[in-house]
C-alpha cells in the first residue's frame, strides 16, 4: 500500500510540474490566437475589400502575419513571464495566479482599444494604426469629432465583444495557474521561468536571422490592402514610437550625392537679376494685402475645372475663368497639420511622421508671416476650431501671427457639435474685422465644414445620407458661404489692394473611396483672385505640375521679394527646370510616396519597397527621383 501511494505521489509531482511549466507555452499561444481573432474582424469589418482579394490571398495573409504576431506576442508576454518568476519565488502568498489574470486583461483591453481605434482609422486614413494618433493626445475632443455618434457606440461595442473574448480565450487556452507540486523548489520553479522569459529573444526579433523583423517581412502581395491586414496593430504603434526617436534615416535609396543631384533637379537656382516670372499683379501696386485661406478637404475630385465632378463648387469654378487657376497641383501629404506646414513654410512632408510635432524643428523653418512681418505687414490667423489640435498653436505662435482667432472666440451657437464655429460664420467674422486690420495684412483663414462628420447648416443638395454625399454637400456649403463672402468683399475699400490665395490643406479618399497612394486623392485647387490682379491675368491657366511647398515661392515673387530660405518651393509662374520641363509633384503618405508629372505617376511602397502603380509613360528617372526626393528631405528633417 505505502509502495502504491509512493508512486502516484511521484507520478502527480511529474503531471503537476508539467502542468506548471507548460503555463507560459499557453500563454504565448493565447495571445497568437487572439492576435489571429482581431485580423479576421479586421477583415470582416472591411469585407468589401478583402471581398476584392485575389483568391486565396486570406490564408496567405494569415501565414504571413504569424512572424510579427509572434513578436507582439513575445513583447506581451515579457511583463507576465517576469512576474511568473517573482511569483514562483514568493510563493502562495504572492497570489501569482490573480496577478496574472489582472494583467493580463489590462493587456487585452489595450490591445482591443488599438484594434477599435484602428478599424475606425483605417477607412479614412489609408493605413494600420501607428504613433499618428498620439499628436491628438492633447485635444481628444477634437480628435473624435470626426466620428459620428454611431461609429463610437460600434466602437464602444466592439471593443467590450473583444473584451469578453479575450476572457474566454483566456480561461480556455490558458485556464488558471497549477499550484507548485510539494517538494518542488520555489528556486527551481523561478529558474524554469525564467528560460521561458530568455527564450523570447528569438520571437522578438522575428527569428534568428540577422536583421530584427519589420513590416516588410510580412508583405507578400501587389494588392496594398493585403499587406495591411498582415501588419499587427500593437507592434505596429511600438516600432512608430521607436523611428520617431531614431536619427537614422531609414530611406536611404541612392547614395547620398547621387540623391542631392536628383532633387536639385526640381530646383534650378535663382539668377542675381531675380526670378524669371510671370508677372499677375498690375503695376505701381504699394505692398498687396494677402488674404490666404485655406480650404478643409477640398479635393479635386469634386472640383469642376479641375476635371471633377460638376455643380460642387461653383464659386471655385467661376474663378477659375476670373482669376488665375493653378491646374496641376498635389497636395504634399494627406493631414491637415502636413498641408499647413507644406503651405506655409514650403516643407515637405514626413512619410511616418510630421515635424510639426517637433517644435524645436519647426522653430528652424521658413515662414510666410515671419518673412512678411518683417516687410511690414500685419498679421493674424483665423480657423473655427482649436488652435491646440495637433500641436498647430506652437508652430503657428512660432511663426510670429501677431492675433489669433479661434472656436473659443465663437458663440457657442454659432458652431457644429463636432469641430467649431461653421464657416459662414467664420467668413462673416472676417468680413467685420479685416476693414481694422493694418494695411498691408497677411491675413490666413482655415475652414473646418468640410471635415467629417460634414456637420454644415445648409439643406442638402445633393440626396444620399452616405459618406461620400455628405461630403460633397459640406464641400458646396463651404463654396457656396465663401462666394458669398467673396461678393462682399469686393465692396470693401481693402479689396482693390489685395490678393486672394486659395488652396486646400489636402484632399479626400471620397467619393470613390480612392487608395491611399492614388494620385486623385491628393490633387487639389489653388486658385488666385482679388482686386490685386491685373486684368491680364484674369481667366490664365497654369498647367505646370507642382506641390503645395511651390506655394510659398510662387506668392513672394509676386510679391517681388526672394524666396531663397524656402529651398523646398519654387516658382510654378517661372520657366519649368529644363530636366522637368512640364514640372513635377512630389507627395507622402505613410509608409510611401508619389511623383506625379505630365508623364503620368509613379507611387512606391517604402516598406515593401516596391513599385505600386506605375503609369505606362513613367521613367525609371521619376521613379529614382521619388526616392531621391524622399531620402534627401528626411535627411534634412533629421538634421533640424
Amino acid at each position: 500500500m505505502a509502495v502504491g501511494t509512493g508512486y502516484r505521489s511521484r507520478g502527480s509531482t511529474f503531471t503537476g510540474v508539467k502542468s506548471r511549466f507548460a503555463f507560459q507555452p499557453r500563454y504565448f499561444i493565447f495571445w497568437l490566437l487572439y492576435f489571429g481573432l482581431v485580423r479576421a474582424l479586421f477583415l470582416v469589418y472591411y469585407l468589401p475589400r478583402t471581398g476584392a482579394l485575389p483568391a486565396g490571398t486570406v490564408p496567405r495573409i494569415f501565414g504571413h502575419a504569424l512572424r510579427l504576431d509572434a513578436s507582439a506576442t513575445a513583447y506581451l508576454c515579457l511583463l507576465p513571464f517576469l512576474l511568473f518568476v517573482v511569483g514562483s519565488l514568493a510563493g502562495k502568498r504572492f497570489g501569482l495566479g490573480r496577478g496574472l489574470r489582472g494583467l493580463t486583461m489590462v493587456l487585452v483591453a489595450l490591445v482591443a482599444l488599438l484594434t477599435v481605434a484602428d478599424l475606425a482609422l483605417y477607412g479614412p486614413w489609408g493605413f494600420r494604426l501607428d504613433a499618428t494618433p498620439l499628436q491628438y493626445l492633447r485635444t481628444p475632443g477634437e480628435a473624435a469629432a470626426s466620428a459620428t455618434p454611431g461609429l463610437l457606440g460600434l466602437g464602444l461595442g466592439l471593443w467590450l465583444a473583444l473584451l469578453g473574448a479575450g476572457w474566454g480565450l483566456y480561461k480556455g487556452v490558458v485556464g488558471r495557474l497549477p499550484e507548485l507540486p510539494a517538494g518542488f523548489g520555489r528556486g527551481r520553479a523561478a529558474l524554469a521561468g525564467l528560460l521561458y522569459l530568455v527564450l523570447l529573444v528569438v520571437p522578438l526579433r522575428g527569428g534568428l536571422q540577422q536583421i530584427p523583423i519589420n513590416q516588410g517581412d510580412v508583405y507578400f502581395s501587389a494588392v496594398p490592402f493585403a499587406n495591411h491586414a498582415a501588419i499587427n496593430v500593437p507592434w505596429n504603434v511600438l516600432n512608430a514610437l521607436r523611428l520617431q526617436t531614431s536619427t537614422r534615416n531609414p530611406y536611404q535609396f541612392l547614395p547620398d550625392t547621387t540623391a542631392k543631384r536628383l532633387t536639385a533637379s526640381l530646383y534650378p537656382a535663382t539668377t542675381a537679376a531675380g526670378p524669371d516670372t510671370v508677372r499677375l499683379l498690375r503695376p505701381g501696386l504699394p505692398k498687396p494685402n494677402v488674404l490666404f485661406i485655406i480650404l478643409e478637404s477640398f479635393t479635386g475630385k469634386l472640383v469642376g475645372h479641375l476635371g471633377g465632378e460638376p455643380g460642387v463648387t461653383p464659386t471655385l469654378d467661376s474663378l477659375s475663368r476670373t482669376g488665375v487657376a493653378f491646374r496641376n497641383v498635389f497636395a504634399a501629404g494627406d493631414r491637415s497639420q502636413k498641408g499647413l506646414v507644406a503651405l506655409l513654410s514650403g516643407y515637405p512632408n514626413q512619410p511616418a511622421t510630421s515635424i510639426i510635432k517637433y517644435p524645436r524643428k519647426t522653430e528652424q523653418l521658413p515662414h510666410l508671416a515671419r518673412v512678411l512681418r518683417e516687410q511690414g505687414y500685419s498679421t493674424a490667423y483665423y480657423h473655427g476650431g482649436e488652435l491646440a489640435f495637433a500641436n498647430m498653436k506652437s508652430y503657428l505662435v512660432t511663426a510670429g501671427y501677431q492675433r489669433f482667432t479661434e472656436r473659443a472666440d465663437f458663440r457657442t451657437q454659432d458652431q457644429n457639435a463636432k469641430w467649431g464655429a461653421h464657416d459662414h460664420v467664420l467668413l462673416n467674422r472676417m468680413l467685420q474685422e479685416l476693414p481694422r486690420q493694418p494695411q498691408p495684412f497677411f491675413v490666413t483663414a482655415f475652414t473646418l465644414s468640410s471635415h467629417e462628420p460634414f456637420d454644415v447648416p445648409m439643406r442638402a443638395r445633393f440626396p444620399g445620407s452616405d459618406e461620400a454625399s455628405r461630403f460633397r454637400n459640406s464641400m458646396y456649403y463651404t463654396d457656396h458661404v465663401l462666394g458669398q463672402f467673396l461678393q462682399q468683399a469686393r465692396r470693401q475699400p481693402w479689396w482693390a489692394n489685395t490678393l486672394v490665395v486659395l488652396v486646400a490643406d489636402h484632399g479626400h479618399p471620397q467619393p470613390g473611396n480612392s487608395p491611399v497612394h492614388h494620385p486623385a486623392k491628393f490633387r487639389i485647387p489653388l486658385l488666385l483672385t482679388g482686386g490685386a490682379l491685373a486684368p491680364a491675368a484674369h481667366g490664365r491657366q497654369v498647367l505646370t505640375y507642382g506641390s503645395q511647398t511651390d506655394v510659398a515661392a510662387t506668392l513672394l515673387h509676386q510679391l517681388r521679394l526672394p524666396a531663397t530660405n524656402f529651398p523646398w518651393s519654387r516658382d510654378l509662374l517661372a520657366p519649368a527646370p529644363p530636366t522637368w520641363p512640364g514640372g513635377a509633384a512630389f507627395y507622402s503618405f505613410t509608409d510611401g510616396f508619389g511623383v506625379a508629372t505630365p508623364a503620368g505617376t509613379v507611387t512606391y511602397d517604402n516598406v515593401a519597397r516596391r513599385v505600386i502603380e506605375q503609369d505606362s509613360a513613367v521613367s525609371k528617372r521619376q521613379l529614382r527621383f521619388g526616392q531621391a526626393y524622399e531620402q534627401v528631405s528626411f535627411g534634412d528633417f533629421l538634421g533640424k
